[in-house]
Formats: structure tokens, sequence, C-alpha cells
């Protein structure tokens, strides 16, 4: 069952990081047509420049948990990277139960009085041809805290597996230099 739980969570954020990553790919042609229609043509848009603050807002925020979920954040690891696979896995449950899920309850509990006072006065831009939807970009905040607690949960889930002998830990990824190339 929470092995199920755990799964489900992590599919979970794999589909919606791999949906974000094409944020990457939009935010670059945006950028990339911003700086072709100033400097080439001499037009500004405020509007656009916005949507590629909105895009980089959201790709990061929106990926966090795709990130968490394949080990991307920065970790301490004096303690980790010899450990063996309990001990790393008894380190990801007290840094999810000490450290992850706390830090998301504060920044969920500070930032909700944020996003709904936004939502309250549909927040828009400060500038007259920017995006009118402020509120959307500083709900992705809320987003973020429930997609990071999300995989938290689920290392957390695993952890608890691999302690109980019920789930066999992930393999090592073979280091650079061990790599043979192909011929």
């Amino acid at each position: 069952m929470l092995g199920a739980v755990a799964r489900a969570i992590d599919i979970a954020n794999e589909q919606i990081g791999r949906g974000a990553a094409w944020l990457a790919l939009i935010m670059v042609l945006l950028q990339f047509t911003v700086v072709l229609m100033r400097y080439v043509f001499g037009i500004g848009s405020i509007f656009m420049q916005e949507g590629v603050i909105y895009l980089h807002g959201a790709l990061f925020l929106v990926g966090a948990g795709y990130t968490l979920l394949h080990g991307g954040h920065v970790r301490v690891d004096i303690f980790y990277r010899d450990a063996r696979p309990r001990r790393k896995a008894l380190i990801d449950l007290l840094g999810t139960v000490l450290f992850l899920l706390p830090v998301c309850v504060v920044i969920g509990w500070a930032s909700l009085p944020y996003v709904a006072q936004s939502w309250v006065n549909l927040e828009g831009s400060r500038e007259t041809s920017g995006i009118p939807a402020v509120f959307v970009l500083k709900s992705f905040i809320l987003l973020f805290v429930v997609l990071i607690a999300l995989q938290g949960v689920s290392l957390l889930l695993h952890s608890i597996l691999i302690l109980a002998g019920a789930e066999a830990p992930e393999p090592e990824p073979e280091p650079e230099s061990k790599k043979s190339e192909p011929v």
C-alpha cells in the first residue's frame, strides 16, 4: 500500500515535470522573439517580456517536485555520497521529516495570505501593457509547496520501505569516469 502511494506520487511528478520541461523551450523561443523584435525591428513588448518571467517562474516552481524525484536538489554530500543504501534511506527519512516537510509547511503558511490577497484583488502587472494575471504567477508558489511536499511524502515512504526491507534501493548511477565509451 505504501509503495503504491509513493509510486503514484512519483508518476504524477514525473508527468508534471516532463510537461513543465516544455516551458523551457517556449521560454527560449519567446525570449528569442523578444530580442529579435527589439533589436532587429525596434519593437518592444512588455507583455512578452513578462511572459518570459512567468514561464521562468512556472518552470522552476512546477518542476521542483520532478527535480526532487530525480535527486537533483542540493544536498550535503559529506554524509550521503559514500553511505550504503540503508543509511541513505535513513538520511532521506530524517531530512524529509526534520527539514523538507516543515519548510513546506512554513512556505505554504506564509504564502497563503499573499496569494489569497492577490486573487482577491485580481492583481495584474504594474505596467499598462503587462500581463494582467500576477495572481496566477503567485499561485505557482502554492503549487510548488504541494508538489514538493507530495514528493517529500513519496521519499519518506520509499525510505521507510527500504529500511523495513520491503523495497530494494535504487541502483547507484555509474560514475562518468567508469562508463565505457561505445565502440
